[in-house]
């Protein structure tokens, strides 16, 4: 299916579909993974649905160190959504590839490890102790929506030359690099186009949103990180991120893509997939149900099928026109 193209209506019979894509040079058997920091640094989902049957697992993301995270509280429900302020806790990447890791490559997953630092030499250590490690994980995926304590306040995804030195820094992994940016700036197409000059094969688009809510009664933030406010995600989201997905593959259309924000079904996940992604990521949904990463998945086979779309590669960047 070219760019011209579009899928014809739904009709009574399906087609075969073939479901595997390629996010630069990772191949995977389909388009839907988890999202990082939804679902923990194992196999917590596994109770709940097969993850060797999605396209990968993505783990929340680890520093080289234990990192204790934000005090609480950390969660508020908002409507369509929620805000979090964790603080990307965890035990550091030494204990996830002694005790989680293995889980996971027990249960069939295909990983891809989400790495975090404060500083740029914190992404290189972390991004070292990843060199040589199991071959379920095919990918580390950067997240640059952390603070900037080497360049300034803002973060390293609002700032094109620091999010590329980080990038360039986690090389030392020796694994396809995917750089998760931020919808928070105006700059995300021009971050997008360094990072993928100092070696990112893919950006992840998009991480949380900034955001707060206030208790009334206290005149004061719920969040327990007080001023910073947390990190909007779920529905509420989903129009954002599709427009930076359909914005970045306009200006950067050989940038493969990894969608993520708000996608609830497969109808959202074929709307990010038309306006520019390769593949996408479940986070916020698996919260109320675990097994909604399955469900899309299937969910966007099945659309396919009965839209006559007989790959779902096909269906990249078709809103463009």
């Amino acid at each position: 299916m070219g760019r011209s193209s579009t899928p014809r209506a739904a009709g009574t019979e399906g087609v075969a579909v073939d479901p595997a894509v390629r996010v630069g040079s990772v191949s995977l058997s389909n388009a839907v993974m988890t999202a990082s920091g939804t679902s923990g640094h194992g196999d917590e989902l596994g109770r709940y649905l097969d993850l060797g049957a999605l396209g990968a697992v993505v783990v929340k993301s680890m520093m080289a160190e234990p990192w204790p995270g934000n005090p609480a509280p950390r969660l508020a429900p908002v409507p369509a959504g929620m805000l979090n302020s964790v603080g990307l806790q965890g035990d550091g990447i030494g204990h996830w590839l002694d005790r989680e890791l293995p889980d996971l490559r027990a249960a069939g997953a295909t990983v891809v490890a989400s790495i975090w630092g404060r500083h740029v030499q914190d992404y290189e250590r972390a991004a070292g102790a990843l060199q040589g490690a199991d071959p379920a994980v095919v990918a580390v995926e950067v997240n640059l929506s952390c603070p900037n304590l080497d360049g300034g306040k803002h973060l390293f995804a609002h700032d094109p030359r620091a999010a590329a030195e980080v990038v360039e820094a986690c090389g030392a992994a020796g694994l396809p690099r995917w750089a998760k940016l931020s919808a928070n700036t105006d700059r995300v197409v021009e971050v997008a186009a360094s990072v993928a000059e100092a070696g990112a094969e893919a950006v992840t688009l998009v991480n949380t949103l900034l955001g707060m809510v206030i208790d009334p009664d206290r005149a004061a933030p719920v969040l327990g990180s007080g001023p910073a406010g947390g990190g909007l995600s779920g529905p509420a989201i989903h129009p954002v991120a599709v427009r930076t997905v359909f914005d970045v593959h306009a200006a950067l259309p050989g940038l493969p893509i990894v969608g993520v924000g708000g996608i609830v079904d497969a109808r959202g996940a074929v709307e990010m997939i038309m306006a520019g992604a390769d593949a996408v990521q479940v986070g916020t949904a698996s919260f109320a149900e675990p097994r909604t990463a399955d469900m899309v998945r299937t969910g966007l086979e099945h659309w396919c099928s009965t839209h006559g779309v007989r790959a779902v590669a096909e269906l990249k960047g078709c809103a463009h026109g």
